[in-house]
Parts: C-alpha cells; sequence; structure tokens
C-alpha cells in the first residue's frame, strides 16, 4: 500500500514561495537540497517527522495559468468562518485574491481561494469534513 508523502510544485522564486506558504499556511521549511539546486520542502510546523504532508518547492517554474472553470488547488482548514473572511480580506489588499468567500452545500462549506505567486490557486475552508469525518470506503457527497 502506498502513502501519500508530498506534492511538489515548479515555482519561479523558491523564497517568494516559501514566504506565501508560511505567511498564509503556517508552512516552514524543514529540508533543503544539498547540492545546490534549490529545492526545499515545507511542513506544519517545520517537523517532517510528524508524519504531515510535505510541500516540495521546485525552482524553474514557468508560473501557471489557469482558466476561470480550473479549480484545481491545494486545500487548507481553517478554524472559523472569521478566519476564512479574513484570509480573504488580506488576499485582497494584496491582490492574489482568486474566489471571493462563500457557502456551499457539504461536502464544500465556506471558502475563498487565493493565488499563490506562481498562479496555483490555494483554498483557505472552514466546515469541510476531514478524513476521519469520512466513512470508509467511499463516501458519496
Amino acid at each position: 500500500m502506498a502513502t501519500w508523502t508530498h506534492l511538489a510544485l515548479h515555482v519561479i522564486n523558491v523564497e517568494h514561495s516559501m514566504r506565501f506558504y508560511h505567511d498564509y499556511c503556517g508552512l516552514e521549511p524543514c529540508m533543503r537540497r544539498r547540492d545546490g539546486s534549490g529545492v526545499v520542502w515545507l511542513t506544519e510546523g517545520g517537523q517532517a517527522e510528524r508524519g504531515g504532508l510535505l510541500l516540495v518547492l521546485i525552482p524553474g517554474g514557468q508560473g501557471q495559468l489557469h482558466s476561470a472553470e480550473d479549480y484545481s488547488h491545494l486545500g487548507f482548514a481553517l478554524a472559523s468562518k472569521a478566519a476564512v473572511d479574513e484570509v480573504a480580506e488580506r488576499g485582497r489588499s494584496e491582490g492574489c485574491l482568486l474566489w471571493e468567500p462563500r457557502e456551499e452545500p457539504w461536502p464544500v462549506g465556506y471558502y475563498c481561494g487565493l493565488r499563490d505567486p506562481d498562479g496555483y490557486a490555494v483554498e483557505f475552508s472552514h466546515g469541510q469534513p476531514g478524513l476521519g469525518e469520512l466513512s470508509s470506503p467511499w463516501t458519496e457527497a
């Protein structure tokens, strides 16, 4: 059985992307390749040994262009609707708000979306089910 360990994104500027994912998502670097490639691993709390999913940033990306109908994204849960609104307001003021806050039926909940420095969509939600809340092996939403 495979275990999901990471998601890797090509980015234009690793430092800009690290700052975005730290400031908005609380991700911190836990490892940087020593071979000069500039590849960085990020995780919650900067502690990879906690077993969380890693976000790997690889320099040399070209940026992402998405159509309005493209809902490809990275998803992050927040503690409240107010927290979603705060992220949206900050994103609006910094020019990276993609989706205004909105409420959708379960399992989507309340969410907004931002564009990271490379154009990747990042969703911030409240009220979406976590893995422990989904029945196994399959849940119809």
